[in-house]
Order: C-alpha cells, then structure tokens, then sequence
C-alpha cells in the first residue's frame, strides 16, 4: 500500500533529502517524543524550564531555601561567611523524598546575608570537596587568592527594567559583536557600565539594531574568550554585577538595539571546584561517559544530552537568561562540535550522506530542537542563531518541517573565501563570479547571518582582513596625506568587500566590535606569556576619533552603508537579482528592489560608460566606495543624475542602458528615483 504520510517540509523543498528522509523524519520524532516525555503531555517546554526557580538559593516567606542536584553526594554542607566555613549543623542538607538525587535545606532569614560568600562542602563513597553550586547566579573571585565562591546576590532594591516590552528588530538584522572586558581603550577589563556608557551610543550612532555580547557565563579564565564556562547561571562578575547587566540590556533596549548573547553549551571547562567537572564525585554527573567524555581539541567536558536532568539543566539555562535578564535570543557556539560524534574534526562534509551516515549524536540534534521550540515559546520573535560549519541541512528550517529549528546560520563560508582570497591571489585574478556565488551560495529554505571576517581572524595568530590588505604599513603610512599605494588598495578592498557582503545578505549582518574601522592590534589577552598585559586585549576607539587618521574612513564608511541597508524595509527578503558579471573586466553587478551595487575590482582599468540593462529611469547615487569623505579619490561626481538610454531591442522588457563611469577598485550604489 502506498505510503500517504505528508513529507516533511524541508525534503519537499529539497529532494536531494529525499533519500534520507527515514533519517530526516526519525531525527523530527524523536523530538517530539522527547518532548512529550519531558513535559508529561500536561504542559509546554517553557514550564518544564524552570530549574532556575527551585534549584540554587532562593529567599522563601520564612527564610531561605537551597537545592542541588547531586546523586552521588553522601553528605552535603553549605559553608560560607555565615558559618565562618565551617560544616555546621543547619546548614547540612537532606534529600527531598520522591526527587532521586535532589538535596535541600530551608534556613531562616538571619542565617544568611546579601553579599556572602558561600560553597558546598560535599562527601561522596571515597572522597570530598568544596564545589560551587551548579545553579549559582552569582561567583566572584577574590583579588588575593583567585579563589572562586558563590556569592548571595538578592539586593534590597534589585534592577526594575524600564523597558516593559521590546522586540527586536529584524528586517534586517544587523549585528555588531562586543565583549564588554575588551570594550575599553584602558589596559583593564571593562565593565558592563561603561559598555553601558561608552560602547552603546556608539553602536547605536553606526546604525547597528542588534549587540551579540561574548562571554557572558561565568569562565575562570579570562584569556578563554568566555568559551570555557563553570557556572552557566551566573553573569562573569568580573564586568560588575548582575544589576549593571540588567541595566545594560534595559538601556539598549531604549535605544532600539536588541542584545543576544554567545550561549556555550558544546562544552564545559573541566575544572572541578569552579565548574561541573567532577561535582560530587561523579565525572560523568553532566557529561558523557568513556571516551566522549572529553572534547580531543578544545580540552573541555562534552554534556551528556541523552542524560533527561541535562538537558533540563541547559534548556532552564535558555529561558533563565531570557526570563532574568531579558536577553533577546542567543548564538549557539560550537553546533558543529555538537551534532557529530566525531565534533566534526577530520571530516570534508562533501555530500548529504556525510550528514546522514551514524556519526550524528541524535541525542544533541534533539536537544537543539526543543531548545530552540523553548526559546520561541518564552519569546516568539527571539533570535537564535547556530554558529556551525558543517552545512547540516535543516538546521536553520522550521521545527514543523522538519528543522532543528534555528532562525539563522552563520555563514561561515565567506570569511574562509575572503582570507583565502586577500591570501593566495594577486589582485587581477579577483573574479566577480566567483565572489558573487560565494555570498550568495546557501539553501533557499534557511536564514543566514553574512559577515566578512570573524572574531578568530583578530586573535593572535591569525589575521583581519585590513591587516591582511595593509600590514605594518598601517603603523607607518595611516597618517592623512601620508598613505601609501597600500595603504589605498587596502582601505578600497575593506569597504568593497564590507559591502559585497552586506548588501547580499538573506538573513542578517555582522561586524565584530573594532573591525569596521579596521582596529589595528590582534587580541591577546593578559596571559604568563605577555606579563598579563590588557595592552591588547582592547579597543582603541581614538584612532577612530582621530580626524588626522584614516580610521574613520572606514567606520564612517561601515556607518553610511548600514544605515543604507537598514532603509529598505526587509531588503534581506527581496531578491538578489544578477545585472551582469565580467570576470574579464573585474565588474559586477546586482540589484536588489530599487537599489543598484555596482562593483569594479579591477585594479588598475577605470571604464568610461560601462553600460547595464536595468529597469526604465532615473537613479541617483547613494554610496560610493571612492567618495573622498570615506578616504577615496572623488573621481566621479555622485551629484549626477543618471538616466538610462533606450533602446529599441529591449522595449518589451522595460530595461534600458545604464552607462556608469567606473574608477578602477571601487563600488557604487545606485537608488531609482520615484516616478
């Protein structure tokens, strides 16, 4: 009999799936049956999630009261400043009848005060320890000792948000990524009030509708870029507290910029007393067990998602962050490293069956998915956005077809293109075609987020694309009037490319803090290696200042060109229609509604005339690359008026000539006149 199962959405609009719809439909069921079995079929996924409201300490009408989840504990204390550390008697901890493995103590009000530190002290068969509790919302570290503990954070007068609903922006969203420590031009660590302060009104003034703040989850290593996270619950203390952060996110919000944060659940750091490594005497307690217990590259803990108190641990980590401070979504770091056995090392991903082949771990697959249905349960229009390499299909498609459920992708192929370029090809072998097909190269049925270069090309070791293009030269010829031949090439690529990118875009946009001004130091954060030095691990925003320097060539340029995609509401739905391409002549050309983006790569030809087909009018120029107030020559006149000629051949489609005058590496955008 033949099969009358409606298929999935995304093998409908992809049938190259069609062979692995068995796997496809599997993937999408096993989800739903998690689900039902997590919830009871007596609620949604948002009141399962809610781990953050019983577990840790929270202040009850009597007093207080603690829980930890921690089954191989035998004996459980909560020392801390209130007991002088020591094991006391009520403070000792009891197992909750009919809750396997949960532990509690009620206290009374005067036990315990705002601002104490505190641990558990836990015994299990063979051994003890001192462990920060796994759900704290509070650790700091002391100056002295470094050592970590928790902290009771309920303050008298906790932050009230000003803003009572904000929804994010996104037609289209364009993203700038920030980490607050790095924010400063101080040699220090930075602080949630000066992003507040200092950082904000410039992302706001640059045009920018959405801030993807990095390490925020609490990391005991500073130099980790926040991806090695101990306690998921607590906001890094080491940029002020959880107020300031509140405060931050409120006051964003006033100004129209939605805030995401880089949310790490591919991995743990392995520390025992800060983080989950061994909490009560149990390795494998939230992580994998034998040889999937520990990551072989990143030297980190993999969380076991087949474990039902795990994933409730992590999806009650979602709507915590959303609930508490009212981020607005979240990008997933490391899906890659999550969806394979294998964290996708070694492997080419060269057809669909590399997707399809057993080296999936369903058990992740499935937990993305209820994440993601989570997330758009407590916020409908929230953004998640998954950072993988693979090319997984359905990972950005809906949940209801089939998907994992993601709203966009990162669109990690464009930066490899453009550092492979700038790299291994001399300036004459730039081909539009290849350019063009590389931006727009992704799967009709999934949202990407487009960028240039990312935040691991500005670490040391690597390379961003203007100190690809410029070099030492940027600390000798940087200067007004004192630029070199490659000082120019380089500050006409970085726009050029900048705006290849964004103005092709199917989802969103994003810019790491410093890159759209062309920062010129890497990042390198305080390590043994460089004396602890914050000499580089910050921004240098008076080089943008700067009117006597280049720099603001370029972020005045990255300012113009956001705000210029941002005017056309949705442009990230409209499509991107090819005008022409000569790879000969290094020229291309697109439109988008009633915008024109004309590219000539060539390095040294300008063409007088260069005619293109498009639609019957006037267009006036918008942008220009080659502007002199974004550092170019001013070779054109952008006050011109440009009408297009007829001609008789292509009367029926309503197009006619175009003829540009086209200065050798440079771009031009073009807005058609209302008639």
């Amino acid at each position: 009999m033949e099969n009358t199962t409606p298929k999935l959405g995304i093998i409908e609009s992809d049938p190259w799936l069609e062979p692995y719809s068995a796997a496809i439909e599997g993937r999408h069921q096993h989800a739903l049956d998690k689900e039902l079995e997590l919830t009871g079929g007596k609620g949604t996924l948002s009141d399962f999630a809610t781990g953050y409201l019983y577990f840790g300490l929270h202040r009850t009408r009597r007093g207080w009261v603690f829980r930890e989840w921690a089954p191989n504990a035998k004996e459980i204390y909560l020392i801390g400043d209130f007991n002088d550390w020591k094991e006391h008697g009520d403070y000792r901890m009891y197992r909750v009848k009919n809750s396997p493995g949960v532990w509690e103590v009620e206290l009374q009000s005067s036990a315990i005060r705002h601002g104490d530190l505190y641990k558990l002290k836990i015994r299990w068969k063979g051994g003890e320890g001192e462990r920060i509790p796994a759900w704290a919302n509070r650790v700091v570290q002391d100056e002295q000792t470094k050592i970590f503990s928790a902290q009771v954070w309920e303050p008298e007068h906790p932050y009230q948000f000003r803003k009572k609903v904000f929804r994010a922006k996104t037609d289209p969203l364009m993203i700038y990524e920030c980490h607050i420590g790095m924010a400063q031009e101080e040699e220090k660590v930075g602080t949630y009030n000066e992003f507040r302060e200092k950082i904000l009104p410039r992302v706001a003034e640059a045009g920018y509708n959405c801030i993807q703040i990095m390490a925020i989850q609490e990391h005991p290593y500073y130099g980790s870029f926040g991806y090695h996270v101990s306690s998921f619950f607590a906001p890094s203390s080491r940029f002020g507290t959880p107020d300031e952060l509140k405060e931050l996110i409120d006051t964003a919000h006033r100004m129209g910029i939605a805030v995401i944060m880089d949310i790490v659940h591919s991995h743990a750091v392995k520390n025992e007393v800060e983080g989950l490594g061994n909490f009560a005497g149990d390795p494998n307690q939230y992580f994998y067990p034998g040889s999937r217990r520990e990551h072989p590259a990143w030297d980190s803990l993999c969380f076991d998602y087949g474990k039902n108190e795990v994933v409730h641990f992590l999806l009650s980590n979602c709507k915590y962050w959303m609930d508490e401070f009212r981020f607005d979504g979240f990008r997933f770091d490391g899906v890659t490293s999550m969806l394979y056995y294998s964290h996708g090392l070694g492997e080419a991903f060269c057809n669909y069956g590399d997707y399809f082949n057993g080296n999936q771990d369903d058990n992740a697959i499935c937990y993305l998915t209820l994440a993601n249905k989570l997330i758009h349960q407590v916020n409908s229009k929230a953004i998640t956005i998954a950072e993988e390499v693979s090319g997984m299909p359905g990972l950005a498609a809906p949940i209801q077809d089939g998907g994992y459920g993601f709203d966009y992708r990162m669109a990690m192929n464009i930066p490899d293109y453009w550092i492979k370029t700038i790299k291994e090809k001399i300036d004459e072998d730039w081909k539009p075609s290849s350019m063009f097909w590389e931006v727009t190269n992704r799967r009709k049925d999934e949202k990407t987020i487009s960028y240039a270069e990312s935040h691991d090309q500005a670490l040391v070791g690597d390379k961003t694309i203007i100190f690809r293009l410029i070099d030492a030269d940027m600390y000798w010829h940087f200067q007004k009037g004192d630029e070199n031949y490659t000082v120019h090439r380089g500050i006409a690529l970085h726009k050029m490319i900048r705006l290849l990118t964004a103005s092709t875009i199917n989802g969103g946009y994003l810019n790491f803090m410093g890159n759209e001004f062309g920062h010129p130091e890497w990042i390198d954060f305080p390590r043994e290696g460089n004396g602890w030095s914050h000499k580089y691990a910050r921004r240098q925003w008076g080089l943008f200042d700067n009117k006597n320097l280049c720099y603001h060539y370029l972020g005045d340029f990255d300012s113009a060109m956001v705000h210029l995609i941002e005017s056309v509401k949705n442009i990230q739905d409209t499509p991107v229609i090819e005008v022409w391409h000569n790879d000969g002549d290094q020229v291309l050309a697109y439109r988008r509604k009633n915008l024109i983006f004309v590219f000539n790569f060539n390095p040294t030809k300008s063409f007088t005339d260069y005619g293109f087909l498009v639609p019957v009018g006037a267009y006036d120029v918008v942008l220009n690359t080659d502007a002199t107030v974004f550092g170019g020559n001013g070779l054109a006149d952008d006050s011109v008026r440009h009408f297009t000629n007829f001609d008789p051949l292509y009367k029926r489609d309503k197009k006619e000539w175009l003829k540009l005058y086209l200065p050798a590496r440079s771009a031009v955008v073009l807005k058609k006149v209302k008639e």
